[in-house]
This record gives C-alpha cells, structure tokens and sequence, in this order.
C-alpha cells in the first residue's frame, strides 16, 4: 500500500522498505551501471561486426541480447527512483533559506528566454525524470532491434567465435539466473519491487539462452539458428513496447511529490514468463489491489469457469461436425470420399458428408482451360516492364536467330545429294487442353494421374518425335504445316484415351517451326537466294509481257487512226457526190437562178470579212441614175466585166 506523507502521523521509520531504502538503492545503482556497461559493449561489437559482416549472426544476436539487458536496466533505475524517494522520505532535508539579492535590470530579450526556460523546466518537472529514462530506454531498444531485423540472413558455419560467445551467454545467463532467484525470494513488504524486476530478469536469461543454442547449434545447411536469432528481438521488444506505453499513460496521472510513487517499469508480457502462466489470476489481482474487485465473489465468473469445459467440449463437436460440409465454387467440381473410397462427384454449390477425416472432399477442375508448352526451359528473372515508346525487351524476339525457352529440338528427315540424311529444326507446339467434363474424367484425372501437365509433356513429345522424323524441312515449312496441328492433336488425345487420363485436348497451336538459331543465318541466306531468283525471274517476265502489250497497243491505235481515215475520206467523197448531184439538178429545174444563187453565196462567202456600199438604183429618182465614187474605194478592184445576164433589180 502507497504511503502518502500529507497524513497526520504516517509513520514510515518503522516500515522495512523504508529503512532497507539506502541500501536497495546502492545495489540496484551498481547492477544498473554493470548491466549498462555490457549492454554498451555488445551494442558496440554489433556495430563493427556490421560494418564489416552485415550478412553475418552476430549483429543481431549481439544487439538482441543487449536490448534484453536494457530492458533490465530500465527496470533496475525506475525501481533505484522508488528507492531514493524512501530514503528521501527517511532523512527529509531542510530547504535553504532564499535571500533576496537586488538584481541588475535586464531588457526584454533575456526576460523572453528566462520565461521560455522556466516555461521548459516546469513542464519537464511535471513530466518527472522516470517517465523521461524509461521512454527513453524503450526507444533505444525498439530502435536497435528495427536496425537489425532481417530474416532472410543466410546460414554460415560456427567458427572458434561462436563457441565463446556461447560459453559467456550462457555465463551471464547463470549470474542473472543467481539475480533472479535472489529477487524472487525477497519479501514483498521489504522489498516490493523485487518480484517485477525478477520478471524483467528472466526476459534477459531467455534471451541469452536462445541466443547460445543459435550459437552452438548453427551450421551451414541449418537456417533455424539464423532465424531464432532475430527473432529473439520480439520478446524484449514487446516488453519495450509496453514499457513506453505505461510511460505515455503516466503523463496523465497527477504526479504528488508527498505519494509513494509506484513502480512504472511493470511489464505484463513479463509476467507471463512463469510455469504455468496464469495471466487471468494476473488481472485478477490487479482489480483487486487497485479497485477492490474480488472476481471470486461474483457468481457469474464461477459459473463460466465451471461451464468452460462442457462449452468448449460442445463447440469443439459442432466445429468438428461442420467439417463435413463442403462448398464447391463454380469453377471447380468435387469428388467425395467416405473412408477413403470414392463415392460421388459433387458439382458447384453447398454438400454435406461426413466429418473430417471420415470424409473428405477432392478439388477437381471443371471446365478451366490450359495452355501447355511441350518444352519449358529455366525461368528466366522477371524483367521490368519495358516503356511503350522504348525498344522491346529481349524476351519479345520472335526471330529464328534468338533462342526461345519454349523451342523444342527436333530431328526431321533430309536429302542431300541423292543421300539420305536428316537436319535439327527448332518447334514451339502448344497445347490447349481440360479436364474432362464427365465424371468419369473427372475421376480418372485425379486418380490415374499424378501430373496432368507432364503427362501431356512426355505423350506430346513422344507422339512428335514419331511424327517429324517422316517429314523434311520444306514440307513442315510448306504445305505439311497446314494439318500437321491437327494430326498432332488427334494423335496425343488417342494416347491420352488410351491411357485413361480424363484429359481433353481442345487445340494444338503449332507457334513456330525454324531451324535452330546457329544455322537461321545460312538458311536465310539460302532463302534469300531463293526468292532473289525468283524475283529476277518474275521482273523479266513482266518486262516482256510489258514489251508485248506495248506493241499490241501501237499496232492497234495505228490500225484504229488508219481506218478512221478511210472512213472520214469515203463520206467526204459522198458527201461532195451528193452535194454534186443536188446542184445538177437544181440547174436543170432553176436554170440561171439557181448559178445566181450560187454565185451570190460565192460572193457572200468571199466578202465576208469585207466593207460594202449598196446602193437601190431608185435613191436618183427615175432620169438620174445613181453614182458611185470610186475614190474611196481602194485596189485591187474586180477587172472582170459586168455579166449581161444580170437579174432585173441588180445594181449597176
């Protein structure tokens, strides 16, 4: 019970906590300072091994078994803060008298850093130097442990080394073990922290001991060693974890300088380390000593102790009954086994059977489709995807001069000189197969076949073998590549019938037939020769086929134009025979009239382009006959003579 020094007549020289006060303290400063100093050393080593042997055991064991010793020290000081409180509370000491000094005027800049100071100062009194060492210790430790977590160290072999520091784990671990059994033995009402430091004692020995089994036990071909020792870290860790909580937590209690404080370094997960571990009775006594609740005295908490036997005997029935339900996705099918023999293939959707393992359920397939390779190499380390805009990543060659990880080998009939030989070609045949939608094929599947995808593998490349050495390069390359797919399928899924594997094969993709990738170069060679040939040949033809059509096409446009002559020529020359023979007999039913006429239209025709005066011979009345003034007329004029025949009306 706490002591509180404000209550008239607390009497505490007659208390043995009080009285042992100076000494418990004297002894828990020097077991904090020994502890401290080997924590600080082994921190030390594990930061030079690091620097050199980051893969190695050391640095985390080291720092491990450092923060359980700190662990410790955190405890031994927040206890030594207790003690020195009892000792004060012992022999109080007299303040000194404060005498009032005139002080010098000071300006207002070291005013604002006084008040920021005593502002600072006040509130880390309130906060107390124990929270502040035991946060402060918590941190250390969860830091150290967060630097050296890494479980994927590889195992080594033990040296000279790791016998030593075994042989000094353990040694340390014997003086604590000493420590922890003196702590245990001491009474509650001379000592009541020591029962809790003796907790935080054994979190060290344990993480000694484990770390000298890592140490002795270690070996190349062993991994366990390697892995124990890093996870020896959780157990001081999670003590640290709580420790900084109940430092966080205690920010908020109202601190009394004239209270018995508690001890703030208890540890729950601490407490655990005992055989048994009782963690109920813990909190029981808890509730009890901080709020005075008895859980014995309530009927309820009797009741469910007494019926947590038969209640988890019930579920544990029940549990063990519902195993006997199965749920069967859309996807899959299920085959049922009662006592280990196959009874019914259960589809998609809720069964029940019996439970497990009298019954039991298989997961089968039902109707997932697969796509399988006759060849697969080693995998290949995964590659980055490569950008949309930027050059293809090496596995996207599709060339015959790159080798692929699915290209299969495969020897194939030749002729070479009236001989009979045989070449290496290069294949990538694929697969698209599933498991059979019956349920025989279901059973078969599962029963008949230990690895559905290597048997379609050995039956695939035995039927290709028996298939490809009757066959030459330019047939698989030619025409033979067209049903070679299909006959390859029929011929596996005859095989796999045969075999009863329940296995349908729903295509065969021939990907790609090539010779191998050292002779692609000299094959492409040959095939551009080929068609090098073939092109010059196909040039030439369709250079004569042009040299013929040309000439076709000169002789007709000259036949076309020669016969468009004649025929323009022929209806000029009847044209002019009919114009001919209508004149002839307009003379003879017109006579003069119709020459008149015609020499009228002559003269029309010629002075087309040419000015005239026409003058009516009746202007002059019927004495004066009209005249002309031939000088305003210009050479050449017409020296023919007036025709005497002239019609009556003409002009003269």
């Amino acid at each position: 019970m706490q002591v509180d020094l404000e209550v008239e007549g607390a009497a505490v020289a007659g208390l043995p906590r009080f009285q042992q006060a100076i000494f418990q303290g004297r002894r828990l400063r020097q077991l904090a300072i020994g502890l401290g100093a080997l924590a600080s050393t082994g921190l030390l080593l594990a930061f030079f091994v690091g620097l050199f042997a980051p893969q190695s055991l050391w640095p985390a064991l080291l720092v491990n078994q450092s923060a359980a010793l700190l662990v410790l020290v955190a405890g031994l000081q927040s206890a030594w803060w207790v003690t020195q409180w009892r000792a004060r509370a012992m022999n109080p000491v007299a303040l000194p008298v404060e005498i009032e000094v005139a002080e010098a005027p000071v300006g207002w800049y070291e005013q604002l850093l006084e008040r920021i100071s005593q502002r600072w100062t006040r509130t880390l009194v309130q906060i107390g130097a124990p929270t502040l060492w035991l946060g402060g210790w918590a941190l250390l430790v969860l830091v150290s442990i967060n630097q050296v977590w890494n479980l994927a160290l590889p195992s080594a072999a033990p040296d000279f080394s790791a016998n030593v520091g075994a042989a000094l784990s353990l040694l340390l671990a014997f003086g604590l073990l000493v420590l922890e059994r003196q702590l245990a033995q001491e009474n509650a009402a001379q000592w009541p922290e020591a029962g809790q430091l003796a907790q935080l004692a054994r979190v060290a020995i344990i993480s000694l001991v484990l770390g000298a089994l890592c140490l002795l036990f270690g070996s190349e071909v062993s991994v366990w060693p390697v892995r124990l020792a890093v996870l020896i870290g959780l157990l001081p860790g999670l003590v640290a974890v709580e420790l900084l909580l109940r430092a966080v937590l205690s920010l908020f209690s109202p601190r009394r300088e004239q209270l018995e404080p508690a001890l703030l370094a208890r540890s729950f997960v601490a407490d655990m380390l005992r055989w048994p571990p009782q963690p109920l009775l813990a909190l029981q006594h808890e509730l009890h000593n901080r709020f005075g609740i008895d859980l014995r005295q309530i009927w309820a908490f009797t009741y469910m102790r007494r019926a947590l036997v038969p209640v988890l005997a019930v579920v544990a029935i029940v549990g063990w009954s519902l195993t006997g339900i199965h749920e069967i996705p859309l996807q899959g099918r299920g085959i049922y086994e009662r006592f280990g023999k196959p009874v019914e293939v259960f589809g998609p959707g809720l069964h029940a059977g019996l439970p497990w393992p009298l019954g039991r359920v298989l997961s089968v397939e039902n109707g997932v489709v697969h796509e399988l390779a006759t060849s697969v190499g080693e995998a290949a380390a995964p590659i980055a995807a490569a950008p949309a805009e930027g050059p293809a990543p090496t596995v996207a060659n599709r060339l015959w001069d790159a080798s692929h990880v699915n290209d299969k080998s495969q020897v194939i009939a030749s002729s070479r000189a009236d001989k009979q030989s045989f070449q290496i070609v290069n294949m990538d045949v694929r697969f698209v197969y599933r498991i059979g939608l019956t349920d025989q094929a279901a059973l078969a599947a599962t029963y008949n076949n230990a690895d559905v995808p290597a048997l379609i593998r050995s039956t695939a490349s035995r039927i290709l073998v028996h298939d490809f050495a009757s066959r030459t390069l330019d047939g698989l390359l030619g025409e033979d590549r067209v049903g070679l797919a299909e006959e390859i399928g029929r011929a596996v899924q005859t095989d796999l019938q045969t075999l009863g594997s329940g296995v349908e094969i729903l295509a065969t993709v021939v990907e790609a037939i090539h010779p191998p990738a050292g002779a692609a170069n000299a094959y492409h060679g040959v095939q551009a020769a080929q068609i090098g040939a073939q092109a010059l040949i196909s040039r030439e033809r369709g250079a004569a086929a042009e040299a013929t059509n040309q000439a076709q096409l000169q002789a007709s446009i000259a036949r076309d134009q020669a016969t468009a002559n004649a025929r323009e020529i022929n209806a000029a020359a009847q044209a002019a025979d009919l114009k001919f023979s209508a004149e002839q007999k307009a003379y003879a039913s017109a006579g003069q009239a119709f020459v008149l006429e015609q020499y009228f239209s002559q003269l029309s025709q010629g002075l087309a382009n040419t000015r005239l005066l026409v003058l009516d011979h009746r202007l002059g009345g019927s004495n004066n006959a009209p005249t002309i003034d031939l000088r305003t007329f210009t050479l050449p004029a017409d020296p023919a003579p007036a025709r005497q025949t002239a019609q009556p009306g003409a002009a003269k």
